[in-house]
């Protein structure tokens, strides 16, 4: 069986092993995760350059928008952004097709293990059921808060639901788009366990909605012939609205969240029964609103973030590795170790697969990665700044 060792080990859920070694099975099975010392395979140890690390998970990504990379401006802002979205995605099946393997692709090949992903379509279906990539299957349903359209909406996305490999749960796209109605139909739909997902506070806009049922969403609804005759504005930020209608017994992954207060943070953990997950998105926040999250309100309340990559309409790449980059760069004060944590156990829990992926634990399959140009010369200290690459071991 072969095995690895490097200058560190980063198991995830334990301490760095200095010069630890990996013995890992040809099926991808762990088998040792040990010190130098502690080594008992028969096999020497190759030693790569760098550290070990397990697999990437991109907590957060629309693999089927892939064919739109490029297309969308960046620093237009959300709302101008969704009409990019929705009005541009129309291309030639095989142009979509093509995109969707691609991209599929190059996540392994950059080292991400697996993918929380959002579908409004069946585009993906099938790449996903050949993919060595585990992939759990958001379908996200809206209705541009219209109750009225609450039925059709639902009918039009069952068809898509139904067609998703597993594991799979219907969620609402955003507090700003989904009817009552339809977080009750979303809600019914679902089974028992399932993880669900939803975009949460990525513009001011959309508190300002809730708060006082005014500003720049009016404009955006009537230009997609909608309007909010019975929309009563809660008086709350719009995480709050959001809470009242899903699920609290389903473990949620709240997306963006670029205005998330340490109060609200607080709440929301309160609220779930099933566990809160916060999925951070840094490259798609910058390309629309120059904006990124105040990452010190969750490091402050003890809040389980996960990272993601969001679509290829708000990214130049899906690259777990320059999302860190990027964090990094904005708000250095994170510690790597927290970062490493964020892209892999934290999104392997969210998305209920840290059975197998998220850490380098013997009995998981989790992929193992050599990350290599770290600045830095101690855990406490490695930045992941340019230099920095990812290599697929296994």
């Amino acid at each position: 069986m072969p095995a690895y060792t490097a200058d560190y080990v980063f198991p995830i859920s334990s301490d760095p092993i200095a010069h630890g070694v990996v013995e890992i099975d040809e099926a991808g099975t762990l088998v040792s995760v040990c010190g130098p010392d502690s080594y008992r395979g028969t096999a020497t140890p190759e030693r790569v350059e760098g550290v070990l690390i397990p697999g990437f998970v991109n907590a957060h990504c629309h693999l089927e928008l892939s064919h739109l990379q490029g297309k969308s401006a960046t620093g237009k802002t959300l709302l101008p952004f969704l009409v990019d979205v929705v009005t541009m995605r129309e291309v030639a099946q095989e142009e979509i097709d093509a995109a969707i393997a691609t991209q599929d692709r190059l996540m392994w090949e950059r080292g991400i293990q697996a993918v929380g992903d959002i579908c409004n379509k069946l585009d993906t279906a099938a790449v996903k059921r050949a993919s060595r990539i585990r992939y759990y299957n958001f379908v996200e349903m809206f209705d541009f808060l219209q109750p009225e359209r609450a039925a059709a909406s639902f009918e039009q996305y069952a068809p898509v639901y139904a067609g998703q490999p597993e594991p799979k749960s219907a969620v609402p796209h955003a507090p700003y788009t989904v009817s009552t109605p339809l977080y009750a139909r979303i809600n019914a739909l679902n089974q028992a366990s399932e993880t669900v997902s939803i975009h949460n506070q990525e513009t001011l806009a959309e508190d300002q909605l809730f708060k006082t049922g005014d500003g720049p969403f009016l404009p955006f609804f009537a230009g997609f012939g909608a309007n909010l005759r019975d929309f009563t504005p809660p008086g709350t930020p719009s995480i709050y609205h959001a809470m009242r209608h899903m699920d609290p017994a389903k473990r949620t992954l709240f997306v963006h969240n670029t205005l998330t207060t340490e109060a609200a943070i607080h709440d929301a953990e309160a609220w779930a029964e099933n566990g809160v997950y916060w999925a951070t998105c840094p490259n798609a926040n910058l390309y629309i609103e120059n904006r990124l999250p105040r990452y010190e309100r969750f490091l402050n309340t003890g809040a389980r973030v996960c990272i993601g990559t969001d679509s290829l309409t708000s990214n130049w790449q899906l690259d777990i590795l320059d999302e860190i980059r990027t964090i990094t760069r904005y708000q250095s004060f994170i510690p790597f170790p927290t970062l490493l944590r964020w892209a892999t156990l934290n999104g392997a829990e969210a998305l209920q697969f840290a059975d197998e992926l998220g850490s380098l634990e013997v009995g998981k399959r989790p992929g193992l990665l050599a990350l290599s140009g770290l600045e830095g010369d101690h855990p406490d200290n490695f930045v992941v700044g340019a230099g920095a690459r990812v290599r697929r071991l296994r």
